[in-house]
């Protein structure tokens, strides 16, 4: 087995998960990418590969333990001892309170807390013996408070929220950074561009988040001295209100 140190990005779009893989595999690390299919991960590997860097796609349902459990003990087993993994999947989903039905919650609770709760733990599997490690949390504004017909997605956020905290708790103390990164603020994505162009003018002035600034303070909060950990802390452009 490579004894290269290996990065796994849960949710790895072509967005902020794709820019965290990239940054990571300029520093050196094999980075595992993961979502449900495989195939959507081909551009991000070649770009990462063109690079010189090193990276491998894996499918992978993150809702479904089994399959959870594989991924973990594939990239274990067949590239190296995970350093980083980065639970970055979305979920994002805007309905009435009449109109949220019981399969829309139950999607959103599997997609941002369940599968979250999957990977946190396995991470942790994975680091304890070693005693060191990062397990990051991809946050939103949502984290923090429940606006209007933003209740599925709101309750999953906090929920993840807090299996990051109990988490942060449990682990520090054995070597484990666990950290919540708030990203407050829209994101310079083809989705924002597509559905609210005014908001994506902004981009011109710095007023939407830069997916690959976002991926380095995630790098920056890997590279803290555990004497100055951060669990929480706050992303946004200057120009949001807050």
């Amino acid at each position: 087995m490579s004894e290269r140190k290996a990065i796994l990005v849960m949710g790895a779009g072509d967005a902020t998960g794709g820019a965290i893989a990239k940054r990571f595999a300029r520093e050196g690390y094999v980075t595992c990418v993961a979502r449900r299919s495989a195939d959507k991960l081909t551009a991000l590997v070649d770009e990462i590969t063109a690079a010189g860097g090193s990276a491998r796609a894996f499918g992978c349902d993150a809702r479904v333990e089994d399959q959870v459990l594989e991924l973990f003990a594939t990239i274990e087993r067949e590239i190296g001892p995970l350093e980083v993994v980065v639970f970055n999947i979305g979920a994002n989903v805007r309905f009435s309170i009449t109109e949220t039905t019981e399969r829309v919650y139950r999607k959103v609770w599997e997609m941002a807390a369940l599968a979250g709760f999957f990977t946190g733990r396995e991470a942790a599997r994975a680091m304890l013996p070693r005693q060191r490690g990062t397990i990051i949390f991809t946050g939103a504004t949502a984290s923090l408070r429940g606006s209007k017909h933003f209740a599925a997605f709101a309750s999953a956020k906090f929920a993840l929220r807090a299996t990051a905290q109990s988490m942060a708790r449990e682990l520090g103390p054995q070597g484990i950074h666990v950290a919540h990164p708030i990203i407050d603020g829209a994101i310079d994505t083809a989705f924002i561009r597509d559905t609210f162009p005014e908001m994506y003018k902004l981009k011109d002035r710095d007023g939407i988040l830069n997916p690959a600034h976002i991926a380095d303070s995630y790098w920056q909060i890997h590279c803290q001295p555990r004497d100055c950990w951060v669990h929480e802390m706050d992303l946004r452009p200057w120009l949001e209100t807050f």
